[in-house]
């Protein structure tokens, strides 16, 4: 299953290289939203929150993960398109592993996340970003977004197998887009009235940005790491059953 799986990510990867279009694209709208929200947006926030806030460094965490909610909508799209194409029926009639099959999308999915995470972070580097931590706080940092983009891809693969066209497949994301509005993820929770702030601080996002945060801070982890981890576990395991049911159903 390993080397089956290793292969058909690799046809996968090779797509997208061929064409970064997609890597780009992803990475453009939360790129935008970063350049607006820091320099039309950032003095506002600044005098709430107080001048000495990098506010880069504060809505960084928030930005990324709007950037991968907009990247697992292609993994929905990928899929969607190759189950109309029977690309999964005729991988299926070979001697390979049916798994494998669907683990490469998942595995693609994670690698090309990474990638544009890897973009917003250096042109948020050349608008100001800075950080005090330490090795291990940027891999624990990158484990968190890893295990959330791991996630939603799992919630992209069932529309993505269960889709009857191809708006449907994708269309999902735009909720899931936009739950960092409704967190920490730009403005403090306490700034909220008190029905949005409640939803803000009980979602996951919330856990995750300020986890985020507090490891790219080089700040101490408190609880929200332990939230945020319960989340992106409880979330995959869920989605992936649910995932995997649909897929047994299609093929």
């Amino acid at each position: 299953m390993k080397n089956n799986t290793v292969v058909l990510t690799g046809r996968l990867m090779k797509h997208i290289l061929r064409s970064p279009d997609t890597i780009i694209t992803v990475a453009l709208t939360p790129i935008a939203m970063m350049l607006m929200f820091v320099y039309v947006f950032g003095g506002a926030v600044r005098m709430s929150m107080g001048a000495d806030v990098n506010y880069v460094n504060y809505q960084l965490p928030g930005i990324l993960l709007i950037a991968i909610a907009s990247g697992i909508a292609y993994t929905a799209f990928r899929l969607f398109m190759d189950m109309q194409k029977g690309l999964f029926s005729r991988f299926n009639s070979m001697p390979i592993s049916r798994s494998s099959v669907l683990w490469s999308h998942v595995l693609t999915s994670l690698v090309s996340n990474m990638l544009t995470v890897v973009i917003i972070i250096l042109v948020a580097l050349i608008m100001g970003f800075r950080s005090n931590a330490g090795i291990l706080n940027w891999l624990a940092a990158a484990g968190i977004l890893a295990l959330y983009t791991l996630a939603l891809t799992w919630i992209a693969v069932i529309p993505g197998l269960t889709a009857k066209s191809m708006e449907g497949a994708s269309s999902f994301s735009y909720l899931l887009l936009f739950l960092p509005f409704l967190s920490s993820a730009f403005v403090p929770t306490e700034t909220m009235p008190k029905v949005v702030r409640v939803f803000a601080e009980n979602q996951p996002v919330t856990s995750i940005v300020e986890t985020i945060r507090v490891l790219l801070n080089a700040e101490p982890v408190g609880n929200d790491i332990w939230i945020a981890l319960a989340w992106c576990v409880g979330i995959i395991v869920f989605a992936y059953l649910f995932a995997m049911r649909a897929y047994r159903s299609r093929i």
